[in-house]
């Protein structure tokens, strides 16, 4: 189903999908899709278990007073990897804040891997992003979430603006981990060694499922030996990875390694990349 609406301030866009298991094979039985954001049929690159699915903003961008809503359910024991089709774009505001909002319910069982290709804001840009993620007993949980502050291949640099991220997985009424991050664009903050130290991508994984043991975190942190700045961090009920550095290549291979690790050790599956990463 789809339906539009744009209003003067910018579109609305909505997308709601819900996941069940029917006889082992995962299957999006409801689609909810209002413009600009689309999803597409769902594939399945690795078995009927798990489904894939590539998420479209048909608009191409964001501008100030744009709102994005999506709201993922994933019924008990259903797998799902969602990812985007392109990298996000955040248009210079025309005073107005951007914002995208996504409610995510995992349940009892059920597995869901949240990989959105990077998020690029142009200088002066004025964006929220709010991720909630609710999980049943025996559900988990991997994402992440790239950020490029302006484009750097012209020699832009995010002196404008402001970026908002609000971050909360939950289960059962019990918060397992938040976290609120907040950049304003000026020189001052580009440049210091508190804001982005010159370096103008910023990346976090997290994984809330299973207790990582201290070999798999010794891996993981080998895996970055190369990579730019790192830190890796173990949670009661998983793991958090941190990116700061100059290449996008960089950190998504890095996080690639990660996940690739984290899926043979916890969800029992093999390397599987999802096709559009490699268009």
């Amino acid at each position: 189903m789809t339906c539009n609406s744009q209003t003067a301030e910018g579109w609305h866009g909505k997308l709601n999908l819900v996941y069940a298991d029917r006889q082992g094979t995962t299957q999006l039985i409801y689609n909810h899709q209002q413009a600009p954001l689309k999803v597409q049929r769902p594939f399945y690159p690795e078995g009927q278990k798990v489904c894939h699915s590539v998420i479209l903003h048909t608009a191409g961008g964001v501008v100030g007073g744009d709102r994005l809503s999506s709201n993922f359910h994933l019924q008990p024991n259903t797998q799902a990897l969602i990812t985007t089709a392109a990298a996000s774009k955040i248009y210079r505001s025309n005073g107005l804040q951007a914002k995208q909002s996504i409610q995510m319910q995992v349940d009892a069982g059920a597995c869901l891997e949240w990989l959105p290709q990077e998020t690029i804001l142009f200088n002066g840009a004025i964006y929220r992003q709010d991720l909630r993620v609710e999980l049943a007993t025996g559900a988990s949980f991997l994402g992440w979430e790239i950020t490029r502050f302006g484009r750097s291949a012209r020699g832009e640099k995010f002196y404008l603006g402001e970026w908002r991220s609000h971050t909360e997985i939950w289960r059962q009424g019990v918060p397992l981990w938040i976290d609120r991050q907040w950049l304003a664009g000026s020189e001052d903050i580009f440049h210091s060694p508190h804001g982005l130290s010159g370096k103008p991508i910023v990346g976090s994984l997290i994984w809330v499922g299973s207790a990582v043991s201290s070999e798999i975190l010794e891996k993981i942190r080998k895996l970055g030996d190369d990579t730019g700045e790192i830190g890796v961090t173990r949670l009661p009920h998983g793991l958090l990875c941190r990116y700061r550095g100059y290449s996008t290549t960089e950190v998504r291979n890095w996080f690639t390694d990660i996940w690739q690790l984290l899926r043979v050790s916890f969800l029992n599956r093999g390397n599987c990349i999802p096709r559009v990463w490699q268009v």
